[in-house]
């Protein structure tokens, strides 16, 4: 990864622990089974990427600009994505383990995490109209001032929304899913 520019180039098995890349840019880049883990990245540029079978637990993303970034089958635990630029800010997530990860007031409207473990991880103010928790797993999930217009939470787990706190004007919720937005009321459903 020593050059600055990086186009359409294939990134397997590289091994780049506890070390931070600044400057770079990356477009219609591929990793595979990738470890970033206890590093990052500063400053660079991500556009039309996808990872697979990456570890980027406890990566930093400092100012980062990441647009239609994909992960699957990635490891992503503790990452404060809010610390990315926020100009144009697109992922997707299928597969993934994100627990403890942060996305405080991003604007994320539309993405989609499939299959991915989202335990404990802050959305606190962040715009998530229109997106898709598919068979998502919210174990104490944060969810605080934050925007869930028309997102379908069906088949989403474990999730504690507070209604009142929360704009979730047409969004959707299985039946199963009324616990989770009755918690505040001590109400018990069965």
């Amino acid at each position: 990864m020593e050059s600055a520019i990086h186009f359409k180039k294939l990134f397997n098995n590289l091994a780049y622990l506890e070390k931070i890349s600044r400057g770079l840019e990356f477009e219609q880049c591929t990793f595979i089974g990738c470890d970033f883990s206890g590093g990052g990245f500063s400053n660079c540029k991500f556009v039309d990427c996808s990872f697979t079978a990456c570890n980027l637990s406890n990566a930093d993303l400092i100012n980062c600009q990441i647009k239609n970034v994909m992960f699957k089958d990635c490891k992503l635990m503790g990452i404060n994505f809010s610390e990315c630029a926020d100009f144009m800010f697109s992922v997707s997530f299928e597969t993934c383990l994100l627990d403890y990860a942060s996305f405080v007031r991003k604007k994320m409207p539309k993405t989609v995490f499939s299959k991915t473990s989202l335990r404990s991880v802050d959305f606190t103010e962040c715009d998530l109209t229109k997106s898709q928790f598919i068979q998502a797993d919210l174990t104490d999930a944060i969810f605080q001032k934050s925007i869930l217009k028309e997102a379908n939470l069906v088949s989403a787990t474990n999730f504690i929304i507070d209604p009142e706190l929360n704009n979730i004007r047409k969004a959707r919720f299985s039946v199963y899913g009324l616990s989770g937005l009755l918690a505040r009321y001590g109400i018990i459903v069965e």
